[in-house]
């Protein structure tokens, strides 16, 4: 595979003519320019900031085949019969859960995330709206562990860099079982502990992509960390 080099700004220009044409016959007749703009070099960008996790994250991975989601939409249970999705995203996602399907790598533990959109580009990470066991386990670390959770949240870094959490799905009540006044209650309403940044068109189309993921990823590593330790999922210090 060729080494990555960047998205040239034909990658935007064809996403944004999917977005106006999305059909099956516009699509093939615009394939080459999806393999040549999208596919491969997203590939290799997920090589590049793979090789980049080794030493920031090396418990969590990216592969060209694992990593990168389909374009072709799931239309089964979907009103929108649309075939294609208007943007491309790869996760990162950890090494121990690496031999399942995509889908469960997904769901099963908490990793990093990229979106190219045109200009609705983001990176960011954490775990999306987990199967309930694993909401579960999150939801008892979060009474267990306050205080460290807490501390990674609120730091100012953390926060200049990325804001707050996405309240995506978040809960009106406490689950059952927690009391009204719990002091982890602002917690245990989440369904999803996600946060990110947004990318600029300019540097998703900058050489330097991967070192920039590399470096919001970094920041994210402990937020990603404690989320995969309530899972079970222990973090790595190297990738022997």
């Amino acid at each position: 595979m060729d080494s990555f080099t960047q998205f040239s700004p034909k990658a935007l220009t064809f996403l944004r003519g999917l977005k106006k044409n999305n059909r099956k016959e516009w699509f093939e007749a615009h394939r080459a320019q999806y393999e040549q703009e999208l596919k491969l070099p997203l590939a290799a960008l997920i090589e590049e900031v793979d090789v980049q996790l080794a030493t920031v994250a090396p418990e969590i991975i990216g592969s060209p085949k694992k990593s990168a989601f389909r374009i072709h939409r799931d239309v089964r249970f979907s009103k929108d019969k649309a075939p294609y999705k208007t943007h491309v995203a790869s996760w990162f996602f950890h090494r121990d859960i690496g031999t399942r399907m995509q889908s469960e790598a997904v769901h099963g533990g908490a990793g990093f995330y990229l979106h190219i959109s045109p200009g609705e580009c983001f990176c960011g990470g954490g775990i999306w709206m987990p199967p309930r066991p694993g909401l579960n386990k999150i939801r008892e670390a979060l009474v267990d562990d306050l205080e460290g959770w807490e501390e990674i949240v609120h730091d100012k870094a953390f926060r200049r860099r990325f804001g707050t959490l996405d309240q995506e799905g978040m809960l009106t009540r406490l689950p059952r079982g927690y009391a009204a006044d719990h002091p982890a209650g602002e917690w245990l309403r989440y369904q999803s502990f996600t946060a990110g940044t947004p990318l600029t068109d300019a540097e998703v189309t900058d050489p330097k992509l991967p070192k920039l993921l590399a470096r919001h990823f970094a920041a994210m590593t402990p937020f990603v960390r404690w989320l995969n330790l309530a899972l079970g999922l222990r973090p790595h210090s190297s990738r022997l």
